[in-house]
């Protein structure tokens, strides 16, 4: 197992009391395995992984454990953390432009990653980034390689992150809503190089979306987040086919469809997201359910098995 997330809770302190971000968080990717992870903003998707990379706020802590190539690394220092992250496994994030820095040119951002980690020459380090740029898809690279990032475009922009993640050949990427703000023939091509280089380079990848489109053309599994909670896991097929919890119902039904022939009205999920200040004893998404019973209201359902390879946190015993 290449990433192996076990028992994950983040808190973050502020002055209005205790935000429990991620709430008892269990997930496995293997290698050469993309995993989607979707959930509404503030389903603690993103808090998960920022964990795992050790990038909290201040004011953030993180418990549990989590194993990267059976190496525990929650917790680990700084400096440790340092050798492997942009080496061993890398993140994209949300927004381009807040993660380059627009004062220093795109070669500079690149070549110092490959001399720190990589050991190796200014000039053999802008030769392969060069390279890096022009199999992400960016045109005429040796030229663009010395320009600012606020001189590429918002396409382009990410294409250069994703470059960046990918130079020391990572055996995990990690990419945040990495179709953020773009339009969608953009959208398509980010989608379609990263699977064609997690493909290539045997690169397991972890796709954090709220788009269950961009998850059914990349995912092999998808996990449900909400409330900062895994509410189902299974392959994208299952979930797609037959979903088990009435959150992950309620997010397809919500989704327009290119493989249902027969008319078919979207809905909408009534209510609001859970305060991650004040959550309920019981299920989250009670408030919200269509099938919730007394028991939901004071009793937080365990995951538990639903199938072959799937789970599910729920008490209906079977989806109607």
């Amino acid at each position: 197992m290449l990433l192996d997330i076990r028992n994950l809770i983040t808190r973050f302190s502020t002055p209005e009391g205790e935000v429990r971000a991620v709430n008892d968080v269990s997930l496995q990717v293997e290698s050469g395995q993309c995993v989607g992870v979707v959930g509404e903003s503030g389903s603690g998707k993103t808090q998960v992984f920022i964990s795992v990379m050790g990038l909290l706020a201040k004011n953030g802590r993180a418990e549990g454990e989590v194993y990267f190539d059976g190496s525990q690394i929650l917790g680990m220092k700084t400096i440790e953390l340092n050798s492997l992250r942009g080496v061993e496994f890398s993140m994209i994030f949300q927004d381009p432009m807040t993660s380059l820095n627009p004062y220093l040119r795109i070669s500079k951002q690149m070549t110092e990653v490959l001399v720190e980690h990589r050991g190796i020459t200014e000039k053999q380090a802008a030769g392969k980034s060069i390279e890096m740029l022009d199999l992400v898809g960016i045109p005429d690279a040796k030229k663009r390689f010395r320009m600012y990032p606020h001189e590429f475009s918002g396409g382009m922009r990410q294409r250069a992150m994703i470059a960046m993640a990918l130079l020391c050949e990572p055996k995990l990427l990690i990419a945040d809503e990495p179709t953020t703000a773009l339009d969608v023939t953009v959208q398509a091509q980010i989608l379609e190089l990263i699977a064609g280089l997690g493909k290539e380079l045997n690169m397991a990848t972890v796709l954090i979306t709220h788009d269950l489109g961009v998850i059914a053309g990349l995912s092999d599994r998808v996990a449900v987040m909400y409330g900062g909670r895994v509410v189902e896991e299974a392959s994208v097929n299952e979930l797609f086919k037959k979903p088990q919890h009435p959150y992950s119902r309620g997010l397809l039904d919500s989704m327009p469809r290119l493989d249902n022939s027969s008319e078919r009205a979207l809905h909408a999920i009534a209510g609001q997201p859970p305060d991650l200040q004040a959550l309920p004893k019981g299920c989250s998404f009670e408030p919200r359910c269509d099938y919730a019973m007394e028991r939901c209201r004071d009793e937080m359902p365990e995951l538990r098995e639903a199938g072959e390879k799937r789970m599910k946190s729920c008490h209906l015993e079977k989806m109607p």
